[in-house]
């Protein structure tokens, strides 16, 4: 397999740079190449504006999905912008590493995804959900949150940990055409012992070999929607 894995995290001590370096390691000894964008390594610019491009369709009034389409016929991304696509085309399977930050991706991984996502190139014109441009390859979300598990629930404080995860799984990467993994969540990363990490790296390690057995998260199909995007009933 071709893994890239997306690592937002600030400190490359963290649990998180834990986590990205103990998947290299196992991928890459069962015969897997990986590539890691670390984004604040790169200290990546997750600002969109004229930047993303180095072509310019309308330069009175700047509208991102025109610039985006533009770019996408006429080879008008700029490099950094460029250099991430290439990486996503060149997959097998994406993974996510962050932490989960006011129950979402954090503003560098979010600013990612607003650039390098663009119309067009990544979806558009009919490719979206089961029809989308990734259709066939994996995407999986690996994050770390702040609260132990129990809040994560149903009935925990802050909601189910998958109706929180719902956006990021179905609203991005389900739309441009990946199958979705379930996701591999460390709960209370600062709460925990060492060797509950240890644990937790464990558990990951047989999450990452078993990547070609693990059935995806099933949503509904487009051909199960009527013409006004409802469920058929």
């Amino acid at each position: 397999m071709k893994v890239f894995i997306v690592h937002a995290h600030p400190e490359k001590q963290s649990f998180n740079g834990g986590l990205t370096q103990h998947a290299k390691a196992v991928l890459e000894q069962t015969n897997n190449e990986v590539i890691i964008s670390d984004l604040y390594a790169m200290n990546f610019n997750p600002v969109s504006d004229r930047r993303n491009f180095t072509s310019e369709k309308d330069s009175d009034y700047f509208q991102q999905q025109i610039e985006d389409y533009y770019a996408s016929e006429n080879d008008g991304f700029s490099e950094d912008i460029k250099a991430e696509m290439e990486k996503l085309f060149w997959c097998d399977v994406l993974i996510f590493q962050f932490p989960l930050w006011w129950f979402g991706l954090p503003a560098i991984l979010k600013g990612w995804v607003d650039k390098v996502f663009a119309a067009g190139k990544i979806y558009g014109g009919g490719k979206w959900y089961d029809n989308g441009v990734f259709k066939g390859k994996k995407a999986m979300l690996s994050l770390t949150t702040g609260g132990k598990l129990p809040m994560y629930t149903e009935i925990g404080l802050h909601g189910d940990i998958h109706t929180i995860l719902y956006p990021i799984n179905h609203g991005i990467l389900r739309y441009i055409g990946f199958d979705v993994l379930p996701p591999f969540v460390v709960f209370g990363a600062t709460k925990i012992n060492d060797e509950r990490r240890k644990g937790y790296l464990r558990e990951y390690e047989k999450r990452l070999v078993s990547i070609d057995e693990t059935y995806p998260i099933i949503y509904p199909a487009l051909a199960d929607f009527d013409d006004n995007f409802q469920l058929k009933s």
